[in-house]
């Protein structure tokens, strides 16, 4: 059956050559003898495969020499630092960043990704909001460059650079019970949002190999903001003496930001491990213990993954997973 929309690597396929040689005879390039040469033709012919005029101009130096930039939201300060990272690597190509912020909606996701493919960027590079990106196949088998940040893609294979969320939750939660907390209580984002999902897993797995109940009451979820993450610390802190944590992990910066405002009045009283460092975290009366993810090295990754995509890397779909670090600073050595 012919392939819906056919791409080299279903000409070489079709041929039995590599895709190198696929690209050389399209290209018109030495070096392919003739037999060879007339039975990528004869692929082509089959299988009605045309190609991309965008990677055409790319293997001719004609490029937009501009990648795309999909994030969750510019002020935040973890992807501030991702998109200075993939800009500073960009601009060392001679290539200009344009970014947009999706704002953990799934529809401006699309419609921003879209806009920027319809302006011809290069490369795309996209902290996911939505949970189906097929949408993107026609794309990559086209030739155009996709890499995920932060989160992996939904039903679609693409390169992918990722922070190691699970261990770095568990090293933080069983920081605090090496401590002597029992009841740690967990504070994250919606459990549809990949990185909460996590580090949720995470946090259940150090209380279980601790022997520790999890209580479903001392971990809420859906604190998008720094507001309700405050909200949800408040409810947790009046709790009954016998039920009250007494310590919180707080799954990313603005989980931390909003436990920290319910913390003013108990400040250096209740645990605190954070996930995520933020400004001042070390210069707070009682310094943030953090799990530190670095955005900069997520964003450098990413962007260096891409480039090596236009400079020809045909590898099969990349995962990539940047180690998580424990910053001790006084908030996660508190003891109950």
């Amino acid at each position: 059956m012919r392939p819906a929309r056919p791409t080299m690597r279903d000409v070489a396929e079709e041929a039995g050559v590599s895709l190198k040689t696929v690209s050389r005879v399209i290209n018109a390039e030495p070096g392919v003898a003739d037999g060879t040469s007339s039975r990528v033709v004869a692929a082509i012919a089959a299988l009605g495969f045309q190609r991309n005029d965008l990677a055409r101009s790319l293997r001719h130096g004609r490029s937009s020499a501009t990648l795309g930039l999909i994030i969750e939201d510019v002020t935040n300060p973890f992807y501030s630092a991702v998109a200075e990272a993939v800009e500073k690597v960009a601009r060392a190509r001679g290539y200009l960043l344009i970014t947009g912020s999706c704002e953990e909606d799934p529809e401006l996701e699309r419609e921003l990704v879209t806009s920027l493919l319809r302006r011809r960027v290069d490369a795309m590079l996209i902290v996911p909001a939505g949970q189906d990106h097929s949408y993107l196949v026609p794309e990559l088998s086209a030739g155009t460059p996709v890499v995920f940040l932060d989160r992996p893609p939904s039903r679609l294979a693409a390169d992918c650079v990722l922070a190691d969320d699970r261990e770095g939750a568990r090293a933080g939660v069983e920081h605090l019970i090496a401590h002597g907390h029992r009841r740690i209580a967990c504070l994250s984002d919606a459990e549809a949002v990949y990185t909460a999902r996590e580090r949720r897993s995470g946090y259940r797995e150090a209380l279980e190999q601790a022997g520790i109940a999890a209580d479903p009451d001392l971990a809420p979820h859906g604190q998008s903001d720094a507001a309700a993450a405050e909200a949800a610390a408040r409810r947790l802190l009046s709790l009954p003496e016998d039920r009250r944590p007494t310590a919180l992990f707080c799954a990313n910066n603005r989980n931390t930001i909003g436990a920290l405002r319910a913390l003013r009045d108990r400040a250096g009283e209740i645990g605190l491990v954070g996930f995520d460092d933020f400004e001042l975290a070390d210069l707070l009366p009682t310094p943030v213990t953090v799990v530190r993810s670095d955005p900069s090295r997520l964003g450098d990754a990413a962007a260096s993954l891409a480039f090596a995509r236009l400079d020809g890397d045909e590898r099969s779909a990349q995962r990539v997973i940047v180690p998580t670090e424990l910053v001790r600073r006084g908030s996660g050595e508190i003891a109950p």
